[in-house]
């Protein structure tokens, strides 16, 4: 007799997209696990509280949460783990017998790449591009793994950032500046992000299939990248976009969205299952789709 597949998910709007699905099964079948993911697009905030509570009653195993509601989350949540809690933002769900606790698998899966760069970032300026859950985790990341001098934070609207940083409770150590006078070809702000060890691309600028998948959130065409900077894009597909294409270009060392999906994946599952995830057949899966979705 078969056995019955456990749900897990992913909560987000709009997401078709996500290789998630592709991840978590591939490790779920690799081991041999009852479980199956798929994506849950929820249409509205407002519908986060019904979706959850469906979840309770449904027994769904898990959730990972994405755009734009990993802060909606947290209030329907039963707890949070510290992460979260230190953020207020949730990207892995576990459902334990109708309790859900919240985590935060960003915040290591964001730093793990980084790790080896760990000495040069320590007391040097790195900034941000974002205002969103992956901005939050990176800036959290940031200042629990690699003690930079200063955080900086670009934003097309620096009063949704303050906001966004109201609760949290190292708000003091990140400074946001509107990205329009990067744009605009301010020498102050271009010097600002010159000097950066470290520049993270938190928004889904630059993704395939949306309207601004030829652009970058960092201005390519004023010469903000230098030789030897780490530039970081979350966007996993393409695995080259335009900013990292125009980073290598400029000498920087690149750091691939795909390398974050995979690290904060491999928490969520080991969350949910138990189990390690096999990552090297993971990463094969998910680059060989990507190469084939980009041909």
């Amino acid at each position: 007799m078969a056995q019955a597949k456990k749900i897990l998910g992913l909560i987000g709007r709009g997401v078709n997209y996500s290789f998630s699905p592709l991840i978590h099964n591939t490790a779920c079948e690799a081991l041999g696990l009852p479980y199956y993911y798929t994506i849950f697009n929820v249409a509205d905030h407002a519908f986060i509280g019904d979706a959850l509570k469906g979840a309770r009653a449904l027994g769904i195993a898990g959730f990972n949460v994405t755009i734009p509601y990993k802060q909606t989350v947290v209030p329907f949540l039963d707890e949070l783990s510290a992460e979260a809690a230190s953020i207020m933002a949730v990207n892995t769900i576990v459902n334990n017998d109708g309790k859900l606790s919240g985590h935060n698998t960003d915040i290591a899966g964001f730093a793990a790449p980084l790790l080896p760069f760990k000495e040069e970032i320590a007391g040097q300026p790195v900034c941000i591009f974002g205002i969103g859950g992956a901005a939050l985790a990176a800036i959290e990341a940031f200042r629990l793994f690699f003690s930079p001098s200063e955080i900086l934070l670009f934003a097309r609207d620096t009063a949704k950032a303050e906001s966004m940083l109201s609760d949290y409770a190292a708000k003091e150590e990140v400074t946001p500046h509107p990205i329009e006078n990067l744009h605009a070809g301010n020498a102050q702000y271009i010097d600002m992000l010159r000097h950066c060890a470290v520049a993270v691309n938190a928004t889904p600028v630059g993704t395939k299939g949306r309207p601004d998948e030829m652009k970058s959130i960092v201005p390519l065409d004023i010469g903000v990248i230098r030789k030897g900077q780490i530039i970081y894009d979350m966007v996993y597909n393409p695995f080259d976009t335009p900013l990292l294409r125009a980073a290598k270009k400029a000498g920087a060392v690149t750091v691939p969205g795909i390398e974050m999906l995979i690290g904060q994946a491999s928490r969520s599952f080991e969350l949910w299952t138990g189990c390690t995830m096999p990552v090297d057949t993971v990463r094969r899966n998910v680059l060989d789709a990507l190469q084939s979705n980009n041909q």
